[in-house]
């Protein structure tokens, strides 16, 4: 009987798991399931062919600023893109590796080594996955405005330090700082060796880069202008520094997989790196996805969409690559392509695989001043300029988010810069809500044939555990001559356990002074809480509104 009994459970067990894991279908398998026309694939292929013109050497120029090979950059766009639109929950994210990792990824790097790099990003695949399975995608959009402006405003900034190095031709005497004051001393102190023909064809790449997107912004600006660049540096003999006199050029293949170092010391030393490579990748993501929705009216699923990143990183780090997440300006522009689905994403995988294997051996002559021309107008558009203006007039506590964001974020950390945003966000956050919280206390010679002796609060605002000290003090003032105390908790959208417990010492007092209490219009949530602290009957009346609270005082 028993052994029957399990097998009876095991059916239902069995069906839920299947019901919870369907919630995580990959949004390409839901496209694909539903139906899918020649002609939307024609639409994706086109889209596909847009993004991967922008990516290839956007690609390239973000490995480099990271301190890595432009080789790690295609691996990480061919793999990293292919994996999280195949298995994400956004019809038209595009991933690959992004301007705002450069930071951490050369930190990283410097710390650890590339193979460090790798197994960071490896782990972080993991934390991600974990992520989404415990739903926490849902929470990282709760992430405050002016520390998102903030933090990509701060990454701006170094992207901008990190590549004056190369937009000068600058030599260095010893190896570039990472710290910001410590980076602009160095640079300053190199500025004698600033090379002329470096420095002219960074400013024509950005000069190129702007007037196309102005006069012609259907034309891939940064291909055309990375590609000008180079024939003229081809063309000319410049004497400038390329893709091929720095790495040697890209290989025409991808590596074949590999775990990477698993030893104990060495994933305890990387694991910090790996959760700011997830915490970060998930802002980014889910921030890129939420743009994708706004430009099309479809709606991401945040927790497929993580473990569709942490199935990416994976695949990512076995084949070469770093660390993976949706990337805003390729996702927008695959949804301007036209894009339908996440064939798209795939497709440009392939097409930028497509590239290494017919024509790296051109990538050899691509200008290092060219890429970090195109660089410094990525990191100058990340400076969100009209969204800075706006929070600076907004408040000055949104103004303090901002700035303690980007001054942390540039002066000392990026996962600092962030955590502090958000804890001062959600301080001030607490102190408006509270700052609406209201308790009024009042007898009813207006609310209809009541006796003298019936007490009514009425409570407003969201009640929790930063207003409880204010209605505390509210309370304990009830007056010791009525005979029935009525909490009026129809204006309370929220409840909150520290909340419920101040109510129920209130209730205590009041029956200890030989009161009856009635609360009255308690949300259904709010009622579950207000029993979970011992509120129910017979030591209070709940009543659902207010008339019925004091229809029921008047009788009793």
């Amino acid at each position: 009987m028993l052994a029957g009994g399990s097998r009876r459970n095991a059916a239902p067990d069995r069906a839920g798991f299947t019901n919870w894991l369907s919630g995580y279908q990959p949004q390409a398998w839901l496209e694909f399931s539903h139906g899918y026309s020649a002609a939307r694939l024609r639409a994706d292929l086109v889209s596909g062919l847009t993004v991967a013109i922008v990516a290839l050497p956007l690609s390239m120029a973000i490995a480099i600023a990271s301190g890595v090979t432009p080789a790690m950059g295609l691996f990480t766009a061919i793999i990293g893109g292919f994996l999280v639109s195949a298995f994400g929950g956004s019809r038209y994210q595009i991933g690959g590796p992004a301007g705002a990792f450069i930071v951490l990824v050369a930190a990283t790097v410097h710390r650890h080594g590339v193979d460090g790099l790798i197994l960071a990003t490896f782990l972080s695949g993991f934390i991600m996955i974990a992520a989404g399975f415990l739903r926490i995608g849902l929470y990282v959009k709760f992430i405050p405005w002016p520390v998102t402006v903030g933090f990509t405003a701060g990454i701006g900034i170094i992207i901008l330090a990190s590549q004056l190095h190369d937009l000068l031709g600058l030599t260095l005497s010893g190896p570039e700082p990472g710290a910001f004051i410590a980076k602009l001393t160095a640079l300053t102190a190199a500025l004698p060796t600033l090379n002329p023909a470096a420095a002219a064809l960074a400013l024509s790449t950005i000069a190129m880069i702007v007037a196309l997107r102005h006069f012609a912004p259907r034309l891939p600006a940064l291909l055309i202008a990375v590609l000008v660049a180079s024939l003229a540096a081809w063309a000319l003999s410049l004497p400038v520094e390329t893709i091929g006199s720095r790495f040697g050029g890209i290989p025409r293949i991808l590596p074949l997989p590999a775990l990477p170092d698993l030893s104990g010391s060495k994933i305890l030393a990387v694991l910090p790196d790996a959760f700011s490579f997830a915490l970060l990748g998930s802002i980014e993501s889910l921030l890129s996805a939420m743009v994708a929705d706004n430009m099309s009216g479809a709606r991401h699923r945040s927790n497929t969409e993580l473990v569709g990143q942490g199935i990416a990183n994976i695949g990512s780090a076995l084949f070469g690559g770093f660390c993976v997440t949706g990337t805003i300006a390729r996702t927008a522009t695959n949804v301007r392509s036209g894009a339908t689905s996440p064939l798209s994403g795939m497709a440009h995988s392939f097409i930028l695989l497509g590239f290494m294997l017919v024509a790296a051996p051109l990538a050899a002559y691509i200008p290092l001043a060219a890429l970090g021309g195109l660089l410094a107008v990525v990191a100058f558009n990340m400076i969100e300029r009209h969204a800075i203006s706006r929070l600076l007039r907004s408040s000055r506590g949104d103004a303090l988010v901002l700035g303690v964001t980007f001054v942390l974020v540039v002066f000392r950390d990026l996962t600092e810069g962030i955590l502090a945003g958000f804890l001062i966000g959600a301080v001030l956050f607490i102190d408006r809500m509270s700052r609406e919280f209201l308790v009024e206390a009042a007898r009813p010679g207006d609310l209809g044939d009541v006796p003298r002796d019936v007490f009514v609060y009425r409570i407003s605002g969201a009640f929790f555990f930063g207003a409880a000290s204010s209605a505390g003090s509210v309370l304990d003032r009830m007056p010791q001559d009525c005979r029935v105390l009525i909490i009026d908790c129809s204006a309370v959208p929220v409840i909150d356990s520290t909340a419920a417990n101040v109510l129920a010492m209130a209730v205590e007092k009041a029956r200890a002074a030989g009161m009856e209490v009635i609360i009255a219009g308690a949300t259904t949530a709010g009622r579950r809480m207000l029993m979970a602290q011992g509120l129910r009957p017979p030591q209070v009346r709940l009543a659902s509104r207010i008339d019925h609270a004091l229809l029921r005082a008047a009788r009793s």
